[in-house]
């Protein structure tokens, strides 16, 4: 089985004609630009673009096949190749259901064109806009789930623990209330949470947790991925591995610590004071009150809806590593970092296999041995919470 970094919730900004597709996305972040920053710059070996419903976007596929830089997989995906190297294509698409009390976003994501547009013909009558990401889809969770298995794609909530629009955060305390939870092929952490408490759910000890980077611009591709145990990186082997079959699986999750997640505690949005009491209505801090004042913390909520200890792993669950972005290693700047790339090529490279010594003779021993530690997990952080983001202190 061969090292398959892979993440698989990307969106896009713009088609290639500046049309808005994610409008909270950075313009710059177009198909091409993702599958181009995948290869020279990241290194990853499988991406998922959750943005392909858009015609536009299609016609940007379109036209890497024809004019011969993209190519259908066999085994399902796109495989996109240019000097520099080549990176797998998993087209996907993100839709908002209503589930249980509130909306949810769930990864849709389908083996080839055929599949693609068979589904795209059903979204277009549940959906208002085609052209733009995350829409309204007006028919149930039974319904959606029901379709993409008769198409052979799969299923997976996405960021299932935010406190906004996901399925354990915002919808209902028990996902089996709704569906039998084994229809989903795995489920996304999300940058608050990771295995350990996610395995406080008892009801999700069967599915494969997949971590990803959610981006909503290009530097923020890789923020989360995993290791697959693959043969080969395509759709088909995607499936094997979340389902854990045939020897395939997810060998490590690589995730942001969760206090480093910008909804890890629950804060107040007005004074950014961390507040214990996860229901308040009224901020003890600034006297500030309403719904939207206090947004709950993902740490909070897990108080609320676990069923046992944290950490309790099934045996099938890999190991989850903290991984700090290099973007916040302090003292690598730009300067530095473009050394780094052109020394060792992409940062996954950079991440996993350069020994501290080769960072040191590019960047200095203070930033390699920064670096280590941020890999290596030796560092604290300043909780994050209500859209802001935490930080690490080395010292």
């Amino acid at each position: 089985m061969n090292e398959c970094f892979a993440d698989l919730h990307i969106h896009i900004g713009r088609t290639m004609r500046d049309r808005p597709v994610k409008i909270t996305a950075s313009r710059s972040l177009t198909l091409t630009a993702i599958v181009e920053e995948a290869v020279k710059r990241k290194g990853m070996h499988m991406i998922g673009v959750i943005d392909c419903h858009s015609p536009e976007v299609q016609e940007e596929i379109d036209t890497h096949i024809r004019v011969g830089r993209m190519q259908e997989l066999p085994g399902g995906g796109y495989v996109y190749r240019i000097p520099e190297g080549e990176v797998t294509l998993i087209a996907g698409v993100e839709v908002e259901l209503k589930v249980g009390a509130g909306l949810a976003h769930f990864l849709v994501y389908l083996p080839d064109r055929a599949a693609f547009a068979a589904f795209r013909g059903w979204y277009h009558t549940k959906v208002k806009n085609i052209h733009l990401s995350t829409q309204r889809v007006y028919a149930d969770l039974d319904e959606l789930v029901t379709h993409v298995d008769s198409l052979g794609g799969i299923v997976i909530p996405a960021h299932a623990f935010t406190p906004h629009k996901s399925v354990y955060g915002a919808c209902v305390d028990r996902l089996s209330s709704v569906i039998d939870v084994n229809r989903f092929a795995a489920i996304e952490l999300g940058l608050s949470s990771d295995s350990n408490l996610a395995d406080g759910i008892q009801e999700l000890s069967g599915l494969t947790f997949v971590t990803n980077s959610d981006a909503h611009s290009v530097g923020k591709i890789a923020r989360e991925y995993q290791d697959l145990r693959v043969q080969r990186p395509d759709f088909s082997e995607l499936c094997l591995a979340l389902r854990r079959r045939d020897g395939r699986g997810v060998r490590t999750n690589y995730g942001l610590h969760p206090q480093l997640g910008k909804y890890y505690r629950t804060r107040c949005t007005n004074c950014e004071e961390l507040i214990a009491q996860s229901d308040a209505l009224r901020c003890p801090h600034c006297g500030k009150e309403g719904k939207k004042v206090i947004t709950r913390g993902v740490y909070e909520r897990f108080l609320q809806i676990s069923t046992q200890a944290a950490g309790t792993h099934p045996a099938h669950r890999p190991p989850y590593r903290y991984h700090i972005p290099l973007e916040f290693v302090p003292g690598l700047g730009p300067g530095r970092m473009q050394r780094l790339l052109n020394a060792f090529g992409t940062e996954m490279r950079i991440l996993h296999h350069a020994t501290v010594e080769q960072l040191a003779n590019v960047v200095g021993t203070a930033v390699a041995e920064n670096i280590d530690r941020s890999r290596r997990g030796e560092v604290m952080f300043l909780e994050g919470g209500a859209g802001i983001y935490g930080k690490i202190a080395l010292e």
